[in-house]
């Protein structure tokens, strides 16, 4: 039979099989059934599965289906009550309207029941319920702020890679961000509320990194990134931890503009359990990060664009002027420096790990000493590689992940890092082929600060949870570019004291006429920049934990050997490592010593692998005039580094800074 157009009519019966079942000329396969859905969007609707809540809420001992339901509702009406509370203007009767959801797919906001009075009837916003204020004076009280809260990495690349430009996704699935103007921390555009407390507690003056500004600016910056992340069509907030020690963990919540910082605080930070977030309440300290929004240069205090503000009273950080994502992991470990020491708790900048029969070590050491490299050990657990607690349960990482230095990265020498680089993972200003996507790690264009952000679950042996008994051995690590320190020396509690407030490496700097030389750069407790408290005070807290849990300084020296840089060698790795090996295994405990003219340093007169003769640096010095004149030299850099400190009294009176001062250099 033909068609009207005069083609023969197509036999869909198909032949003989006659699998196909036929209704007025239509035909249907049967093959599969066909899908429950009236229209395209139904259809996109049932793709994404609702994520239930994990804990039933019981009522009377029993788990009623309506009772669930009820407390979901009622849940998630206090959460978003407490985000309105963090957001809302300190000049204004309420918070903002707070609905949680994508704005760019408005059928999907999660409902919320209304909060305080109910709202007159708004027609076009029928699909939200959502938190009112109780007065309406301004525009920005009338609109709605999306929340998107505590998203996944999934959902948060979808985000970054639809609406931020400069987010791909690498050939190994990171997600390559650009952090914008800014590639590092901005230390001097960072100001600290001299409130009373603060002027008491807090190091101030020389050498301190604490720059002071008071309540009223912190105010007026907080009102403006307040004001900003209301003005925007949704913000994403992140509920989380710091501190794997459960009795001494604080609650967390960042609140961002850009789904790349919420995704590297989702890495940095501990990750809460679905029951944790029910029961969160209340945060222990709020981030406002506006991002690239600067600040106003008419404020009091502000010296550019950018300023990164702290307030310990009001448990609150600010930032404004930068979107580099490390000033909020650091500004929380500046935090974390005052609040943990109140609880007799000591703040740490080291990386740390554990043997395999619960031998812990701390590793203390400024940028390319090698505390990264040393405690990534295959033969131990990782605890963590940057910031942690010593308190009387023991040692616990403050992260939930690691931010690791990607510049001339390779597979071959941290095997670890590169394998970690994957989805997830948050990858800063790196350079990749535009069509591959394959990540060029040598390549310096954007900046030579490339960072990767993972959760520390990436590393194949961090052990989870992140907590280790008491530390046997502290490690204190300096690369000394003058070549005049022994390569392993064991210290006394004194010493350790010393060593630890001076915070020596050498690093090898060009001058303008390019001649490279060593200078020494010390940074008090070998973090500067982050505490909070005069350096002494935690030099004192880890001198009466380690006498208390019996555990041995060391200072070791991974730079050069018979001679400064140019003429001498750099110690090899594979020697530094056996070093460590040593400490760890107990076998420098019984080795044999002798003690080093200027600085007093014990170093043993024999390790197992390592030649014997590069142990005591007069050795390995052919030239030993110059030896003692480089050595008297770095004696008195560190002598002068040192009169900032020599003057602070600990305690009632002045004997400990009289022991430390002792325990240094003899010039």
């Amino acid at each position: 039979m033909a068609t009207p157009n005069g083609l023969a009519r197509i036999d869909t019966n198909g032949g003989a099989q006659k699998t196909k079942k036929h209704e007025n000329g239509i035909c249907h396969d049967d093959s599969s059934a066909p899908v429950r859905a009236q229209n395209i969007d139904e259809l996109h609707s049932m793709q994404r599965k609702r994520s239930a809540p994990t804990t039933p809420i019981k009522v009377d001992g029993a788990a009623s289906p309506f009772a669930a339901a009820l407390s979901e509702e009622d849940r998630r009406k206090q959460q978003l009550q407490s985000i309105s509370a963090s957001l809302a203007s300190l000049t204004r009767e309420t918070g903002p309207k707070v609905v949680r959801g994508d704005p760019a797919r408005k059928g999907e906001a999660v409902k919320v029941a209304p909060v305080a009075a109910p709202a007159p009837p708004q027609p076009h916003h029928h699909h939200h319920h959502h938190v009112a204020p109780t007065i309406s004076v301004s525009d920005s009280s009338l609109k709605f702020t999306h929340v998107l809260y505590n998203l996944s990495p999934a959902e948060l690349y979808e985000q970054a890679i639809k609406y931020e430009k400069g987010s791909f996704i690498t050939d190994t699935g990171a997600l390559a961000t650009l952090s914008g103007a800014k590639t590092g921390r901005s230390p001097r555009d960072k100001r600290i509320v001299k409130d009373e407390a603060a002027a008491q507690e807090l190091w101030w003056g020389k050498g301190s990194p604490n720059i002071e500004m008071d309540e009223h600016t912190f105010l007026t910056n907080r009102e403006r990134a307040v004001d900003y992340l209301n003005s925007l069509d949704k913000v994403f907030v992140n509920d989380q931890f710091l501190n794997w020690d459960p009795e001494n963990r604080i609650k967390v919540r960042i609140i961002s503009a850009r789904a790349y910082h919420s995704l590297f605080m989702h890495n940095m930070c501990i990750r809460p359990t679905e029951e944790e977030l029910e029961e969160f309440g209340t945060p222990d300290f709020t981030i406002y990060n506006a991002g690239k929004f600067p600040c106003n240069r008419y404020t009091h205090y502000m010296t550019s664009s950018t300023s990164v503000d702290i307030n310990l009273g009001r448990r609150e950080m600010v930032i404004l002027g930068t979107q580099y994502a490390g000033e909020m992991k650091k500004g929380l470990f500046g935090v974390m420096h005052y609040l943990m020491p109140k609880r007799r708790i000591l703040s740490l900048h080291s990386g740390c790990n554990m043997g395999r029969d619960g031998d812990v070590a701390l590793f203390f050491g400024l940028s390319g000493t090698g505390k990264t490299t040393l405690s990534t050990d295959h033969n131990r657990l990782l605890i963590g590689d940057d910031e942690h607690c010593w308190s009387d349960n023991g040692v616990s990482n403050i992260e939930g992940g690691c931010y690791a230095k990607c510049i001339d990265l390779s597979r071959e020498k941290e095997p670890d890092i590169w394998n970690a680089i994957k989805f997830g993972t948050v990858l800063e200003n790196v350079v990749f082929d535009e069509h591959t996507r394959e990540v060029d790690y040598t390549d310096k264009s954007v900046t030579e600060n490339t960072r990767a952000a993972y959760p520390i679950e990436y590393i194949p042996n961090a052990k989870i949870p992140c907590v280790g008994p008491h530390p046997k051995n502290v490690i204190l690590l300096a690369c000394d570019a003058f070549g005049v320190l022994p390569p392993v020396s064991k210290l006394n509690l004194a010493q350790t004291m010393y060593h630890f407030i001076s915070g020596y490496t050498a690093l090898v700097a060009g001058t303008e006429d390019g001649i490279k030389e060593p200078q020494a750069t010390f940074s008090a407790c070998f973090g500067a920049a982050f505490i909070m408290l005069h350096p002494t005070k935690y030099a004192a807290m880890l001198a009466e934990k380690m006498q208390t849990y019996g555990a041995t300084g060391w200072l070791v020296n991974t730079g050069w050997s018979g001679g400064r840089y140019g003429v001498g060698n750099r110690i090899k790795l594979a020697y530094t490592r056996k070093i460590i090996d040593a400490i760890h295994s107990g076998e420098l405990l019984t080795a044999n010593y002798q003690k080093t003219e200027v600085f007093g340093l014990e170093i043993p007169t024999a390790i197992e692998g390592v030649p014997s003769e590069i142990l005591d640096p007069t050795n390995t010095w052919t030239d030993k005039a110059a030896y003692k004149e480089t050595l008297l030299k770095l004696a008195g850099l560190f002598g002068k580094n040192f009169e900032v400190f020599a003057s602070y009294k600990i305690g009632e009176d002045s004997t400990l800074t009289e022991e430390i001062l002792a325990a240094g250099p003899k010039v």
